[in-house]
């Protein structure tokens, strides 16, 4: 039996790195695929309604992407609002931006004892014309790659919701398949996860609204902008509260006196970042969802290095996932534990 245990043991710790091997090497379908599992989680309820309401599928399906294709045109909307609101802008606020980037860059110089060619200026030096080619194509990369990956997952969520690729079928046959209800698990499973998802969506919003405010309350450029950077960032948990205040508080040193009236704007947004990341949201998601702040890194970094950007967004989902299935089993507590900091 020692043998066999120890064997066993073996096995896994050889299985579990080639697992997130594979996980990295085939992200193009992987990646999608989660994204497409998180999204149709939040319609199957709508789905067994309209089933219930004996809506024939086609039309169910039909009324689902309606009401996505909906949320994409009015984060399109918003972003084409954002676009609009940066380019109307008076070119002396560019020119003033100029002046301060390259004023903060100068210090940074003289800190660390940079030191440039004569006759050489900032953009010169740090935005040569080769590099500016690399970056042309880093962007049709980026949105070619963004185009692939929403096509793809939109092709995964049809195939979820219309049963061609059964979720539930497949955790039934696997995680939950002995000694409990299959069906009650899963369905506590998905109300779980829904809830997760709309708290998260919900305090991201509020997060991006009181940005925009602010920014409006002090009058600093493209609120817009700003709140859409709030909302989409928050979703990576904790690193995206820090990014959004840190980079609107350098960007409103272009416009605010740094003397008082930055000062208290960096509190005014750092205030909204503690009462919705540290007071609501905890307070919404409550015992279930919390999660240990050195696995939220560690969920982070290994995540981010697998799938990149979309692994950040995704990581604290798919631990809020694992931990709920380890609670649906007492003989794996301990991890749930583990994972929430719970040391009971």
């Amino acid at each position: 039996m020692n043998d066999l245990k120890t064997t066993n043991t073996l096995l896994l710790i050889i299985v579990i790195p080639f697992i997130f091997y594979l996980l990295k090497v085939l992200s193009f379908i992987f990646v999608p695929l989660v994204l497409a599992m998180f999204i149709s989680l939040l319609f199957l309820p709508v789905m067994r309604w309209l089933t219930k309401k004996k809506v024939p599928k086609a039309v169910s399906i039909l009324l689902v992407i309606v009401m996505i294709t909906g949320v994409f045109k009015v984060g399109g909307e918003l972003i084409k609002l954002s676009s609009q609101e940066i380019l109307s802008a008076d070119s002396q606020f560019f020119q003033m931006a100029e002046k301060k980037l390259v004023g903060v860059v100068v210090s940074i110089e003289d800190f660390f004892g940079i030191t440039r060619l004569q006759g050489e200026t900032v953009f010169s030096h740090y935005f040569k014309s080769n590099n500016m080619l690399n970056n042309i194509g880093m962007t049709i990369d980026f949105i070619g790659n963004a185009l692939s990956l929403t096509l793809t997952t939109a092709f995964f969520v049809v195939l979820l919701l219309t049963g061609s690729m059964n979720f539930e079928k497949l955790l039934n046959s696997t995680l939950f398949k002995v000694r409990y209800s299959s069906v009650k698990a899963f369905r506590q499973v998905e109300k779980d996860i829904i809830k997760f998802v709309q708290v998260k969506f919900i305090i991201s919003l509020l997060t991006g609204v009181g940005f925009s405010l602010a920014c409006v309350f002090f009058d600093v450029s493209f609120p817009i902008f700003w709140g859409l950077f709030a909302f989409a960032i928050n979703f990576v948990q904790m690193i995206g509260s820090i990014i959004s205040v840190v980079l609107l508080s350098l960007f409103a040193l272009v416009e605010l006196d740094p003397s008082g009236t930055l000062l208290f704007f960096i509190l005014s947004i750092t205030a909204v970042q503690a009462v919705m990341g540290g007071v609501l949201e905890p307070v919404f998601m409550g015992k279930t969802f919390s999660v240990n702040v050195i696995i939220i890194l560690v969920m982070l970094m290994l995540w981010g290095y697998i799938w990149g950007i979309p692994g950040l967004i995704l990581s604290i989902p798919l631990t809020v996932f694992a931990k709920i299935c380890f609670d649906q089993f007492p003989r794996y507590k301990a991890v749930s534990n583990i994972i929430s900091g719970n040391n009971s």
